[in-house]
This record gives structure tokens, C-alpha cells and sequence, in this order.
């Protein structure tokens, strides 16, 4: 599969700004996005780009700050490649060190995860993938039964089962998640991990001690009846892929309708994630 990558260039724009224009371009497809000194680059299968739909998002951006846009086409043989120049690793809370196969490891850490990124969102890179992680360092995960929902690399799922969770259920959308969660759940050794192709539809009809979803507001308000309707009571449940303002409020009165009580959360730049108990 090749990939359009869009290459931003912003002027006197605040980084929540940035953000919420990264946040627009998920929503219409845009699955990976790498930040730049100039700004940022999107990226989306070439089946799937319309500049006409892109252009159709940006006039609110124009009014707010400058910024101009190139296309460019990454052919599937070169995408590795994309990934190895601009792929650092990364430290999660002193404990977790996120490689990638191509780095060397780092034992003097207690958690290592080795991620193969390829076309599939969840390095831990961005802020919400890295609050996700640092919430579960803090949660008791041991002998659990997880739903990562909207997996993308595997990332989560693969912590989980590195806490000591017995069972994981993964799920995402996207083919190419699917492929990039078994295959990096493979380069970590983990056994406890199944994974799923599709929508909330696919969310196995059992009940979760956990539930974590890292997408974006609109579809965490869509999917999270689903997600509740499978956490055990006392169960916990960690979003994130939305802002502070004005999305925590709106994401806390829609698990409210579920009988959820908000618990707290972590906020990096203006991005949250955000701790449920049933």
C-alpha cells in the first residue's frame, strides 16, 4: 500500500492549535502523523486521499494562523525507512524503555517493549499514548482480563500483559493494526494477547476487568456503551485521544450515563486521559 504524506507548514500557531488541526485530519482518515520543526506531516493510504475533503477542513485553521501544505508519495518500499530516520526511543515513568528493532536495548530498565511501527498509530511518542502507559503503570493489572480498544501498534496491549495481565483482548479497525499488533506482540514474546479486526462490533462478548481506548471524542462517545456494557462492576475504565476543553466534560456526563464515576486524570500539553470506575 502506498501512502500520500502531506507535509504542514505553520506559522504563529500555539501547539493546541496544532493539535486540534492534527485531531480534524484523524478524523477523515489521517492514521499517522510525525512532528517537524516547521510543523507536522499527515499521513494516509493513497486509496483513501481527497484533497478536496482535506481542503474542505482547513478554512477554520486558515482564520487562526497561516499554513501551507505539500503532497508527497511514500511508496510502500520506502516506508520503513520513514520510520528508522525519525523513530527515537522513549522512557515511560523511569520503568518502561519503547524501542524500536532497530535500537539497542536498554536492560537496566524492568520493562522493555519493542515496537515495529510500520503504517499502524502508538509509538508512545504521542501525549495520549504516553499517559495511557503511565496510568497503567499505576493500576494492578495482575491476573486481569483487558480490552485495548483501537490497538493500533499493540502498544498497550503488550504493557498490559508485561503488568501481568492473564488475558488481553485487542481491537482496531484498520487491517494494518491488526497485522501490526500480532506482529509486535510476537517480537515481545507475549502469548495473552488476541487480537480483532474491526469496530465495537468486534469487542468479544465477555467481561473485561479493564477497558482501555486511545482513539478520539467522537468515536470513545459512539463505542463507550459498548465498553461498559463489558467492564465487570468495579471494573476501570482509561480514555484518552481528546482534549481538556471542551472534551473532558463531555466524555465524563456521557460515561456518567452509564453509571461510570469519573476518577480523575492526566493532562500533557492539552491533551487528557481520563480514569473510569463502574
Amino acid at each position: 500500500m502506498n501512502y500520500c504524506e502531506i507535509v504542514f507548514t505553520i506559522q504563529n500557531a500555539e501547539d493546541y492549535q496544532k493539535d486540534l488541526l492534527i485531531d480534524e485530519l484523524a478524523q477523515i482518515g489521517y492514521d499517522t502523523f510525525e512532528e517537524t520543526e516547521e510543523g507536522f506531516k499527515a499521513y494516509i493510504p493513497e486509496d483513501f486521499f481527497d484533497e478536496q475533503r482535506l481542503n474542505d477542513r482547513l478554512p477554520a485553521f486558515a482564520l487562526q494562523f497561516n499554513f501551507s501544505y505539500e503532497v508527497n508519495l511514500i511508496e510502500k518500499q520506502n516506508w520503513n525507512e520513514v520510520w528508522e530516520s525519525n523513530f527515537e526511543p522513549i522512557i515511560i515513568g523511569d520503568k518502561v524503555f519503547v524501542r524500536a528493532t532497530f535500537h539497542e536495548p536498554r536492560p537496566e530498565f524492568p520493562i522493555e517493549i519493542v515496537i515495529d511501527p510500520k503504517m499502524a498509530f502508538g509509538t508512545g511518542h504521542h501525549e495520549t499514548t504516553a499517559m495511557m502507559m503511565d496510568m497503567m503503570l499505576d493500576t494492578d493489572l495482575s491476573g486481569k482480563k483487558v480490552l485495548d480498544m483501537g490497538c493500533g501498534t499493540g502498544i498497550l496491549a503488550i504493557l498490559a500483559e508485561k503488568l501481568g495481565a492473564a488475558d488481553i483482548a485487542a481491537v482496531d479497525y484498520d487491517l494494518a493494526c491488526y497485522d501490526s499488533t500480532h506482529e509486535n506482540a510476537l517480537l515481545n514474546n507475549c502469548s495473552r494477547i488476541r487480537v480483532f479486526c474491526g469496530q465495537k462490533e468486534a469487542i468479544p462478548i465477555e467481561q473485561f476487568d479493564a477497558v482501555l481506548a486511545n482513539i478520539n471524542r467522537n468515536i470513545l462517545l459512539d463505542q463507550m456503551d459498548r465498553y461498559v456494557w463489558v467492564l465487570k462492576p468495579g471494573g476501570e475504565m482509561y480514555l484518552s485521544g481528546f482534549y481538556e476543553e471542551p472534551d473532558l466534560d463531555i466524555i465524563k456526563n456521557e460515561a456518567a450515563k452509564y453509571g461510570m464515576k469519573y476518577a480523575g486524570h492526566e493532562r500533557t500539553k492539552e491533551w487528557v486521559a481520563a480514569k473510569f470506575i463502574k
